[in-house]
């Protein structure tokens, strides 16, 4: 077993292993390769394992990066993921190194967390062991992790905008995502078909430019909730959950 890349030349025959099983997260899957093409094309890295498994990073320059960072210099790490029976192999470990490589001339790297274990992010613990420091925080949880190359290094923060966590819509549900997720594609579209006999509104919005992202009032921007205008999950809400939340009002 080895790593491979994922180029412009190969994606539209590669599998992008977060959703291998889900036959729902097709057309996500299609909107997630075209935005990871044109990635491609501003220095994003796309590694994964030889297999048919969920063991991947995901990788780009953070001056291209679409969340609310400020790290002028760093590597940003997107998605890094390892399930399945793979895990406990050492690929995590395996994956970090092939960025390490890839930005050995460069501040270092960094990413989001979270204080505590949270899905979607990345395990803050298994972080720290591979060398990453908090360098920033934001509202209520997240957390922006560091690993520099030289102790000099200016330390990446996230944007004042990341840690307003409020939109100004009025009551309801706003939801907003990226094509980077498959998941956040699909269940946002699906949370567009509730809003037709919603007791409250329920508003969708996609962050199409990396300049809407930056400038999104939140740190993860791949999927974000606001409830009456004030944050509530970067957690995918589905359906159910969404009808759970909305007759709690």
């Amino acid at each position: 077993m080895k790593i491979i890349s994922i180029t412009n030349d190969t994606i539209h025959k590669e599998h992008i292993c977060c959703c291998l099983s889900d036959q729902k997260s097709e057309s996500g899957v299609r909107l997630k390769k075209e935005w990871l093409s044109n990635r491609l094309l501003e220095g994003l890295m796309f590694k994964r394992l030889d297999q048919r498994g969920k063991v991947f990073i995901e990788y780009l320059p953070a001056e291209k990066a679409w969340v609310p960072i400020h790290a002028p210099g760093y590597m940003i790490i997107n998605c890094h993921w390892v399930a399945g029976r793979y895990k406990g192999e050492g690929w995590g470990k395996k994956l970090l190194e092939e960025c390490e490589k890839d930005a050995k001339d460069l501040h270092g790297i960094v990413i989001i967390s979270s204080s505590k274990k949270k899905p979607y992010l990345s395990d803050k613990k298994f972080l720290i062991k591979q060398g990453f420091e908090v360098c920033d925080t934001a509202p209520p949880y997240f957390e922006l992790l560091v690993k520099r190359f030289c102790p000099t290094s200016p330390m990446p923060h996230f944007h004042d905008n990341a840690k307003t966590l409020r939109v100004g819509f009025g009551p309801g549900l706003d939801i907003y995502y990226t094509a980077q997720c498959p998941f956040s594609i699909n269940y946002a579209q699906e949370a567009l078909l509730l809003s037709q006999d919603s007791c409250l509104p329920i508003r969708v919005h996609q962050l199409t430019t990396k300049e809407e992202a930056q400038n999104h009032s939140c740190p993860v921007t791949t999927y974000s909730a606001f409830l009456n205008g004030q944050f509530i999950t970067h957690e995918i809400l589905n359906q159910a959950k969404i009808l759970t939340l909305l007759s709690n009002q």
